[in-house]
């Protein structure tokens, strides 16, 4: 690494404000801040990583190749990046950079799941990609190319939902998708001491200064207050609507994602609107 350029990485399930915190990061001095860094390698690479089709050798050799390599050049004392495709490869990162530090940005799953069915779905999800990625993984054609649309994890067979999986519609599987990162997140990082690891909820960081100054105290980076205003409107918004769940949606949410509403402190929480 650069003698001075320590990492950090904001993982997430997507849709959790990680473009919010790529911006205000970005406004502080001494960060060099990405958002999705080297996607299209990293993504193929996180779900090949999760599904077993990439151990963690290879893992951590693309890793070395990319972000090593990019934190070894960086002239900045501070290196972060705000990547959901991240949360697959958190153990791999964190052993190849012992000193990099992991915030956990959790959001309503039925606001993530909400936005990315009607913001992103022709790039998550969509029951041809899905296809395509899932007789590479089960009957070995020809690996889809890196673009976005083609590589989101679908469920191990040891996963409950393995079989029930091939008959989810597209919201389904992005409900599958929210309550699943955030378990693999936890898991990998209750492998980490308590000094390389932040919890942080979306909402919870929206009403509190304070609980962003700490954020700020966690990653070593001056504060100051217009920093807070940041988050004073949403952030990589392609279409500033908001669209609660219908009724189907709310029911097909609670039976996948509910487990992890009520393990993320979202249980006694009604769905909330998003005022753009």
């Amino acid at each position: 690494m650069g003698a001075d350029t320590r990492p950090f990485f904001i993982v997430s399930s997507g849709r959790s404000g990680t473009a919010m915190l790529h911006k205000a990061l970005s406004d502080v001095g001494g960060v060099e801040m990405h958002h999705e860094y080297m996607v299209n390698i990293v993504q193929p690479l996180a779900v090949r990583r999760y599904l077993g089709l990439a151990d963690g050798e290879e893992a951590r050799r693309i890793l070395e190749a990319t972000y090593a390599s990019a934190i070894r050049y960086s002239e900045a004392p501070r290196w972060g990046d705000s990547s959901n495709k991240l949360s697959w490869l958190i153990s791999d990162l964190a052993a190849l950079l012992p000193e990099a530090r992991f915030v956990h940005l959790v959001r309503d799953g039925r606001k993530v799941a909400g936005s990315y069915f009607n913001k992103l779905g022709d790039e998550c999800y969509d029951d041809r990609s899905t296809e395509v990625l899932r007789a590479h993984v089960e009957r070995d054609t020809p690996a889809p190319p890196p673009e976005k649309k083609y590589w989101w994890p679908l469920p191990r067979p040891e996963d409950p939902l393995h079989e029930a999986f091939k008959s989810f519609d597209q919201f389904g599987r992005i409900a599958w998708h929210w309550a699943e990162v955030n378990r693999v997140i936890m898991d990998a990082l209750a492998e980490l001491g308590d000094e390389r690891q932040m919890f942080v909820r979306l909402e919870d960081m929206l009403e509190s200064p304070a609980l962003t100054r700490s954020l700020f105290a966690f990653l070593e980076l001056p504060w100051r207050d217009e920093h807070f205003r940041v988050f004073a409107r949403p952030h990589n918004v392609n279409r500033p609507e908001d669209r609660p769940l219908s009724d189907a949606q709310r029911a097909s949410f609670e039976r996948i994602a509910q487990p992890m509403m009520d393990l993320l402190g979202y249980a006694d929480r009604d769905e909330y609107v998003v005022n753009y």
